[in-house]
This record gives structure tokens, C-alpha cells and sequence, in this order.
């Protein structure tokens, strides 16, 4: 039995988004769908001493394009985001072990798509939580037209028996087509979070795992559902 996802690329995601990669066996990054603007794909939130603020990586007006090929020609931002991570967080307990995971990716590289960007940051940020899920572009496999039989066609070419979804696609999808073709279509819960440790007032549940991953460190898995829990991490 393998089990997938396919769900396009955010920017520095909550934590809800990584448990849905831990949860499966293949997560394909699919950038093969249309850019939508003021939409996660550029732009996640982090909690300061004022609340909520966004960090919004620049990439024009132009929404008639794929997420893949939206180009990161202006990088002043890759600066200005890691010193808004360095203001707001450096007195967070694990600030030291995430900006060394961090900050090489936005002072030391230079990124030309948004879309590797946000795979770089995804993979950096699994590779922490000890998450081994494969990930994979849409783009590495055939794709075809309508959108519930290119997700069961993504299924049959990764040899996947079950297909696990945001609970927003219940609008859209044809879940009968799922079970005619013999995979289960699983709806992925992301309710029913723990509160963790935070800085700067009241709990914010809303922001970037980047807010979990500074203030519980390696401890941030015993507050996700699915994240490999190593008890060596407790001490």
C-alpha cells in the first residue's frame, strides 16, 4: 500500500502542511496549477511583538502564469525576511539550531524560481524533523486533463492505492472517480493541534512552522500529529 499527496508549494507552511508529508509515502509538489496571487505560494505569517505580520516574497502582478515558473528576479527580500526572522526571534529558546538551518538559505543563496525556493525551505525544514517522505515535482510525471483524473493518473503512475487531500477539495473533487479506480481518497484532518510555547503574548496558532521550530526546537514533532518523535529529543 502506498499512500500520497499532491498539493502545490507554500511558502514557509504551518505546521498542518508538514504533517501531511509525514503522514504520507510520496509528496509530489504540484506547480504545475495556476499562480494565485495573495494566496499562500509567496507569503506566510510570523509572530512579532505587535501580532501577526506577513512576509511577502515579491514576484509581480502576473497571475497568467504556473507556480513554476513565477522567477525571483529581485532579491533585496531574501535579506529583509531573515532579519525580520533574526528581530522577532532571536530571544526564542532554539534560535541558534534554526538559524543555522536558515539563515544560509537566505544570506548564502541565491534562488531564481519560487518554486525551488519553496521546495529548498520544505526539504530543509523535513530534513530537521527527521521526515524521510519522498518529494517529488508534478513535472516529473505525465500529466493529463480534468482535474480529478490527472490526481487519479498521478496515482496510478506512483503506484499509490490511497490519495490523501485537504479537506477544500471536498468542493471539487469526483470522489466516486477515486473509487472506481480502486484508491481511497482520505481526507486529511488538521484539527485538534496542542498549544506550544511562544513568544510575545497571547497564542497564535495561525503562523509559519518557523514559529514552532524556534521555540520547541527539535521538541516541535510532540506537537504535530505525525512527525517521527524521537524520545532523545525530550532531554
Amino acid at each position: 500500500m502506498k499512500r500520497i499527496a499532491i498539493i502545490q508549494s507554500n511558502y514557509l507552511p504551518w505546521r498542518g502542511y508538514f504533517d501531511m508529508i509525514a503522514y504520507v509515502d510520496e509528496f509530489i509538489i504540484y506547480d504545475d496549477m495556476q499562480f494565485t496571487k495573495n494566496d499562500w505560494r509567496n507569503r506566510n505569517k510570523i509572530k512579532t511583538p505587535q501580532g501577526e505580520k506577513w512576509i511577502s516574497i515579491p514576484v509581480g502582478q502576473n497571475i497568467n502564469r504556473r507556480i513554476r515558473d513565477v522567477e525571483l528576479t529581485d532579491t533585496s527580500w531574501q535579506r529583509k525576511h531573515w532579519q525580520s526572522m533574526e528581530l522577532n526571534y532571536r530571544r526564542a529558546p532554539f534560535f541558534p539550531d534554526i538559524a543555522a538551518l536558515l539563515k544560509p538559505v537566505y544570506i548564502d543563496q541565491k534562488h531564481l524560481t519560487l518554486s525551488s525556493l519553496n521546495r529548498k525551505l520544505i526539504e530543509v525544514v523535513c530534513s530537521y524533523l527527521e521526515i524521510r517522505t519522498i518529494i517529488s515535482n508534478s513535472w516529473d510525471y505525465t500529466l493529463t486533463n480534468g482535474k480529478t483524473e490527472r490526481l487519479i493518473d498521478l496515482c496510478t503512475q506512483t503506484g499509490a492505492t490511497e490519495y490523501v487531500s485537504g479537506p477544500a477539495a471536498k468542493d471539487y473533487l469526483d470522489q466516486k472517480a477515486f473509487a472506481e479506480n480502486n484508491i481511497q481518497l482520505t481526507w486529511f484532518d488538521y484539527t485538534g493541534y496542542p498549544e506550544y510555547p511562544q513568544l510575545w503574548g497571547d497564542y497564535t496558532p495561525s503562523v509559519s512552522i518557523i514559529d514552532l521550530l524556534f521555540n520547541c526546537g527539535k521538541r516541535a514533532a510532540f506537537y504535530m500529529k505525525f512527525a517521527p518523535r524521537n524520545l532523545a529529543n525530550l532531554k
